[in-house]
């Protein structure tokens, strides 16, 4: 499943920035929902953004070592329709892939919650804030939660994100840059879903997972 390509706006003078390069945490949500149609969007959207940041801090402070965060992405049609010009200059409709019996297709999402902390409940909390403060502006269409296997291992059994870029090199490679200087700051995210055959993979044999992945297990 992947949703739309999504901007997180950040640009705007005296905005703090969305902690998109939060550190990884015990527990996470991806929450995606649409716009309804015939809802006053606008209105309750912009009203919505102002309050956001009140909304974690009010559910953060119940513990507030658990490192709560909160990002949330607008899609390319509901950037049209909530922000208008101008726009971000990749942010553009997801368009499928087909490669074979592989099909990465393209669904439903006008705005992306991507929800962290060391505790479960504190995410499931302010999941709930969010959907009782949007009401009727949005539906719901996707909900995924994710917790730490074992020690930082995917379902397949390997470590995943070791490559991932840290510290200044994560801002690098993840913040818009002055070749689009109106959103300075701001990124760009891609929510992917993959269906596994997990039966078919564990019975491959180590040294073959390892030749497909392209590193050890261990």
């Amino acid at each position: 499943m992947k949703p739309d390509p999504m901007s997180a706006p950040e640009g705007s003078t005296g905005a703090v920035a969305q902690p998109v390069t939060a550190p990884l945490t015990r527990a996470a949500m991806f929450l995606v929902v649409t716009l309804n149609p015939g809802f006053d969007n606008r209105a309750a959207l912009h009203s919505f953004c102002g309050d956001l940041a009140a909304l974690v801090r009010a559910v953060e402070f119940r513990d507030l070592e658990a490192g709560l965060s909160c990002v949330v992405s607008f899609g390319s049609e509901a950037w049209d329709r909530l922000f208008g010009a101008p726009r971000p200059a990749q942010l553009h409709p997801f368009r499928e892939i087909r490669s074979g019996m592989r099909h990465a297709v393209s669904t439903p999402g006008d705005l992306l919650f991507h929800i962290r902390a060391n505790r479960m409940d504190l995410c499931f909390e302010l999941a709930m804030q969010i959907m009782s403060r949007l009401g009727d502006a949005v539906s719901p269409a996707d909900e995924v939660h994710g917790f730490r296997y074992f020690d930082d291992r995917d379902l397949m059994g390997f470590v995943d994100g070791t490559e991932n870029p840290r510290g200044d090199a994560a801002n690098d490679a993840v913040l818009v840059g002055e070749e689009d200087a109106a959103f300075t700051g701001g990124s760009y995210v891609i929510v992917q879903k993959y269906l596994h055959d997990l039966d078919g993979w564990n019975a491959l044999s180590t040294e073959m997972q390892e030749r497909i992945i392209g590193r050890t297990k261990l």
